[in-house]
């Protein structure tokens, strides 16, 4: 069972910034892929950005790019999303993932990240 603890989100102004960190139990992390989703209100769920167990490739939702970097550090057991030049349409529920097979999908518990004046 892995556990994932997220942290980092808040009220922050249009043109701001955030960092999230998500923390996994266990000693696993280190060698799958970990992904950020986002839900808003009234909508699905979508893919942010994820990056390789090794953090050497990385990818974005278009939505995001130029504006967004994950990252992780294997020793800490955590990856990061920091979010820069936020857009009111960046509001939702920031969520990580660790998928190692349909039944071991693990998520955390989501972050609210709301950017407002």
């Amino acid at each position: 069972q892995v556990q994932l603890v997220e942290s980092g989100g808040g009220l922050v102004q249009p043109g701001g910034s955030l960092r999230l960190s998500c923390t996994a139990s266990g000693n696993i992390f280190s060698f799958y892929t970990m992904r950020w989703y986002r839900q808003a209100p009234g909508k699905e769920r979508e893919l942010v950005a994820d990056i390789s167990s090794d953090g050497g490739s990385t990818h974005y939702a278009d939505s995001v790019k130029g504006r967004f970097t994950i990252s992780r550090d294997n020793a800490k057991r955590t990856v990061y999303l920091q979010m820069n030049s936020l857009k009111p349409e960046d509001t939702a529920v920031y969520y990580c993932n660790l998928l190692i097979t349909l039944q071991r999908d693990y998520w955390g518990q989501g972050t609210q990240v709301t950017v407002s004046s």
